[in-house]
């Protein structure tokens, strides 16, 4: 068996849902072809067996247990032995290609969304994305895993035809041209059925996409008293996903019930006029035999035949929701590299404000709006080709935007001021490059003074976080962020508001820490607290959309009036005062309510 997840998904073909099919299965071929080449095998084989058994009923009535009747039974085991063996490797092989179809699309979407940034949500509601990955990439599973039975159920109906009519053409004419019309019948009922499958499929992505927005605001809407407006939001939706699904099912039954009931009534059609030929002597009577089990053996394939049109349907309603998630633009690198990464050691600048971080410096950045600074930071990480195309940034003179992404992100990365904790054991959420030693993730944990979090958490670095993290405080959970951003250990490390959440005396030990930790490799923190800008190496001050003055935290503050700069120096002053009363009246607030 191949191992999954594939070293590689490949490039699919986004022309439509066939296309995409197609694509698939070429890049299955080999275990789609033994699947196939199994599935014809097993069937044939399980037509032929109605024939031999009417030959051992023949040679048995005319010369009792003969060698002639041994010969036929032994050929009817042999082929019984070879069914049996070939549907046991066919088996797996659909199988095989069940996992490989699903699980290949799986990688797809998630590649997908992990490279488009803020752009697949922009696009599409969180709903589609989950529903193609938990149920469409699995539909699409099906429709390979199936094949082989399908393609295998029509060789058997041509086989079988063959045999009938060479023992009577009358009885070999009603199953050549009654199979097609139950075929039909049934068909007639799956153009509907896609037409509702695919409002339930609609219906149903709403519906997650609700659910999610509620469950992650559920503290907001706690705190306007919304509860009940979405609960009947939710409600309404649920309830047009149950129509939809009664829907579904109304004629998945009729589906369901025509496929008992049409090649019952073919079994019965065809045994009559047989009875009638051997009464007649038109037939021996190890033929009547055969042509029961050929018209009771052919309801399998016509149901399987029915069951994969279903399939099929269900197959090309998920494709074009997979396609529709695949088409997404990435918000970086969509377009090829064209140059290569700087060597290392480059200054890292935004051309728009003058920001130039200098190899070996941790450097703050202060603004007037903390959102201006902000922005700084994130153009500094790429995240949005088009949109900083106006304000481009340059790695030793090379636009970011035409640099090779995946390794730009190893030496520049960029800790947001709200980022996102995920669910599972401690230490493989700080340890995102995996390749941290135990040592490694107790020293970043010091750093961000983050032992009250291996307190909290059950078994500690071996312990298991919930979803978001959500048994962890603000502060604690924005201490883990930090600790995780140094362990990537890049060249350049950019960190937003790394201290908003925490207290005074927190704030002060993790400044010290990170200032020691980072020395002498590129730093960017983005703040505006005196308890951190005072161990850093330079403070940057922007002002009117460019970097208006420079220098240490202490030269800035006691800058005098008269000096050449002295009326930014004096805004700077401001903006830092500012800074510390606000601080200094939420952490009150803060004690306040912990007392």
């Amino acid at each position: 068996m191949r191992s999954l997840p594939l070293p590689d998904p490949g490039t699919p073909s986004l022309s439509g849902p066939w296309a995409y099919l197609g694509w698939l299965a070429r890049r299955q071929a080999p275990t789609l072809a033994a699947a196939l080449t199994c599935g014809v095998v097993t069937f044939a084989a399980q037509a032929v067996q109605p024939f031999l058994l009417g030959r051992v009923v023949d040679s048995a009535v005319e010369g009792g247990l003969s060698p002639t009747t041994w010969y036929w039974a032994g050929l009817l085991l042999g082929i019984g032995v070879i069914l049996t063996g070939v549907a046991v490797v066919g088996h797996r092989f659909d199988v095989r290609n069940w996992m490989e179809a699903a699980f290949r699309s799986s990688q797809l979407v998630s590649r997908t969304v992990s490279r488009s940034g803020h752009a697949i949500s922009a696009e599409l509601p969180t709903g589609e994305v989950v529903s193609a990955v938990a149920h469409d990439t699995f539909r699409i599973g099906e429709l390979f895993a199936m094949s082989a039975q399908f393609l295998g159920s029509l060789v058997a109906y041509a086989v079988t035809t063959v045999l009938m009519l060479s023992a009577s053409v009358q009885l070999g004419v009603v199953v050549a041209l009654g199979l097609p019309v139950v075929a039909a019948v049934l068909a007639f009922l799956v153009k509907p059925l896609q037409r509702r499958q695919t409002a339930q499929r609609d219906a149903s992505g709403r519906l997650t996409t609700l659910g999610a927005d509620t469950v992650s605001g559920l503290r907001i809407l706690r705190g306007i008293g919304g509860e009940a407006v979405f609960a009947d939001r939710y409600r309404a939706q649920s309830q047009k996903v149950r129509a939809a699904g009664v829907r579904v099912a109304g004629t998945q039954s009729w589906l369901d019930a025509l496929q008992v009931l049409l090649p019952g009534l073919f079994v019965v059609v065809v045994v009559y006029l047989g009875a009638l030929a051997a009464v007649d002597g038109k037939i021996t009577t190890g033929q009547l035999v055969s042509f029961y089990g050929y018209a009771a053996f052919l309801g399998w394939p016509v149901q399987l035949a029915t069951q994969f049109l279903k399939i099929a349907t269900n197959a090309h309603v998920s494709a074009i929701k997979v396609v529709t998630v695949l088409r997404v633009v990435p918000a970086t690198g969509a377009a090829p590299a064209t140059a290569e990464l700087p060597a290392p050691g480059a200054v890292l600048r935004d051309e728009t404000t003058g920001v130039a971080l200098e190899p070996g410096r941790v450097v703050a950045l202060v603004a007037a709006d903390p959102d201006e600074s902000a922005a700084v930071a994130l153009r500094l990480g790429r995240f949005d080709d088009d949109a900083e195309a106006a304000t481009p940034v340059t790695l030793g003179g090379v636009p970011l935007a035409v640099l090779p992404k995946e390794h730009l992100r190893r030496r520049v990365v960029v800790a947001d001021a709200t980022p996102t904790i995920f669910s599972g054991r401690l230490d493989s959420e700080l340890d995102a490059r995996s390749r941290a030693a135990l040592e490694d993730l107790e020293r970043a944990m010091h750093v961000a003074d983050a032992h009250d979090v291996l307190d909290s958490v059950p078994d500690g670095l071996a312990g298991e976080l919930p979803e978001k993290g959500r048994s962890l405080s603000g502060g604690q959970r924005q201490r883990v962020a930090l600790a995780r951003a140094l362990l990537t250990d890049p060249e350049i490390l950019i960190l937003v508001e790394p201290t908003s959440a925490v207290d005074a005396h927190t704030e002060a030990r993790i400044a010290a820490r990170l200032a020691d930790e980072r020395r002498g490799r590129t730093t960017l923190i983005v703040t505006a607290s005196p308890l951190v800008l005072d161990h850093v190496d330079d403070v940057l001050f922007l002002d009117g959309g460019r970097v208006a003055t420079s220098g240490t935290h202490r030269e800035l503050l006691e800058r005098p009036a008269d000096a050449d700069d002295g009326a930014l120096a004096a805004r700077y002053r401001a903006v830092v005062g500012r800074s510390m009363d606000e601080d200094d009246y939420t952490r009150l607030a803060a004690s306040e309510v912990r007392s």
